[in-house]
């Protein structure tokens, strides 16, 4: 039998009348065999999700030397979620153990981590499945790579008795055999491991939305779904800010060409969107698949003549960001100039003029020039490389909106187009993005 497996986010665990639902969603098909769960997430606007209630919970341990008063929040959480489950099931002595062990490791990354193992005891008790607690299992280099011999092995281990399995998500164990997470929305890393480990012949992802759009629905008006996308295209749009799935959770399941399905846990029959390797990904013949982007970012443009002949100019610059432990999105270069694109989040005013300083005595730069408050759009799709004038549309369309671009640059692949656009225009920027190669001309009008 084809064996599939399940992650569940932390919408679909908010409550118990949710996870009720779920229980019926794993329940109707068979193959749906081994799940792995978020922690509780928002159960209405306003509400708390437990990782971060768990945050707090660990400074509270940091200021109090105890964890009592940050804990309180979580117990009562998952008290009521047993109320409302009406199954019998001691979760006081589970949640008494989990305060004194956070009280006794004292560490970060145990303490955001219970939310999930909490949740995973609660789902494994409703669907009467082995609980396998995801740090017997799931390993960290101590590089804090993830330990792929050793996982693979240790997950294979624990599931050969073919019983149907719960685990929970974002974390595993260090070198040390100490809890350590994933960064957050990990979760879809862990179910794309087991998925993985186990050779499922699908990996379903059960989120609260009904697969991807072409672009952002808070800035266009119900936007065309995404029936597939390809692994590169995934990447492309996840990274870029289209944050329905951990754009590294592909990793585990392309090695070995597992399909993932993006589903809706509160609307079970939509399709949702396919993600597909590429031996199994036929292109529909759209150009572009979509538009995603991000703001705030920060530009440091640097000029000097005769730069292209000069032997390691950009690593003595990229040098400068490393001393400075800066991370860089994107190096649009020409023959005299390069640009420098840097998330403003990472950059102080004290910490862009060291940069700059840095720059200039490495370089000796005849212009350095910062440009603040820029938002990246790109438009992605695996139809672009093949299809004549994309660019021209792309430009045209941006054009035509009076938007003026600060920064261009296309990926190796052909199938994504960056622009970078003033803060201030990138809602305009993607709407007439989206307009040019989604809506028909008769619309557009």
């Amino acid at each position: 039998m084809a064996i599939k497996v399940c992650k569940f986010g932390g919408t679909s665990m908010a409550d118990g009348t949710i996870i009720k639902s779920v229980k019926k969603i794993i329940n109707s098909d068979a193959e749906r065999k081994y799940v792995v769960v978020s922690a509780p997430g928002k159960r209405y606007s306003g509400d708390a999700k437990v990782t971060d209630l768990l945050y707090e919970c660990h400074k509270t341990l940091m200021e109090d030397g105890v964890c009592r008063r940050g804990f309180e929040p979580v117990r009562a959480r998952f008290i009521s979620i047993i109320k409302e489950l009406n199954i019998n099931f001691d979760i006081i002595d589970i949640l008494n153990e989990t305060e004194r062990k956070i009280n006794e490791e004292k560490s970060e990354d145990f303490t955001a981590s219970r939310g999930e193992y909490l949740c995973a005891r609660v789902v494994a008790a409703v669907l009467g499945a082995k609980f396998i607690d995801s740090a017997s299992v799931i390993f960290f280099k101590e590089n804090g790579s993830l330990d792929d011999d050793k996982t693979y092995r240790a997950v294979r281990e624990a599931c050969a008795d073919g019983e149907p399995a719960v685990f929970p998500g974002f974390y595993g164990s260090d070198s040390n055999g100490k809890v350590k997470t994933f960064s957050r929305g990990g979760s879809d890393i862990s179910g794309a491991i087991i998925a993985r480990a186990v050779q499922a012949s699908l990996y379903e992802n059960w989120t609260d939305v009904s697969g991807f759009l072409a672009c952002d629905p808070r800035i266009v008006d119900s936007p065309k779904p995404i029936k597939k996308l390809s692994y590169k295209e995934l990447r492309e749009l996840s990274y870029m800010g289209a944050n329905v799935l951990h754009s590294d959770s592909i990793f585990p399941v392309r090695k070995a060409n597992i399909p993932i399905q993006i589903k809706n846990t509160f609307r079970p029959g939509d399709a949702g969107t396919s993600i597909l390797p590429s031996s199994r990904y036929l292109p529909d013949g759209s150009t572009v698949t979509g538009v995603a982007g991000k703001k705030n970012f920060t530009v440091i443009f640097i000029e000097k003549s005769l730069m292209n002949s000069e032997i390691g100019f950009i690593a003595r610059v990229l040098s400068v960001l490393a001393r400075e432990n800066i991370s860089v999105e994107h190096i649009p270069s020409g023959i005299d100039t390069m640009s420098l694109v840097i998330a403003s989040e990472q950059l102080t005013d004290f910490k862009l003029q060291k940069i700059i300083d840095g720059i200039q005595a490495e370089v000796s730069p005849d212009t350095v020039r910062v440009i603040k408050d820029i938002a990246l759009i790109a438009t992605v799709g695996q139809g672009m490389s093949s299809s004549v004038g994309t660019s021209a549309r792309l430009f045209n369309a941006i054009a035509a909106a009076n938007i003026n671009i600060k920064m261009i640059d296309q990926g190796s692949s052909e199938m994504n187009i960056i622009v970078g656009v003033k803060n201030e225009d990138y809602e305009k920027c993607i709407k007439a993005i989206y307009s040019e190669f989604f809506l028909s001309p008769l619309t557009r009008a």
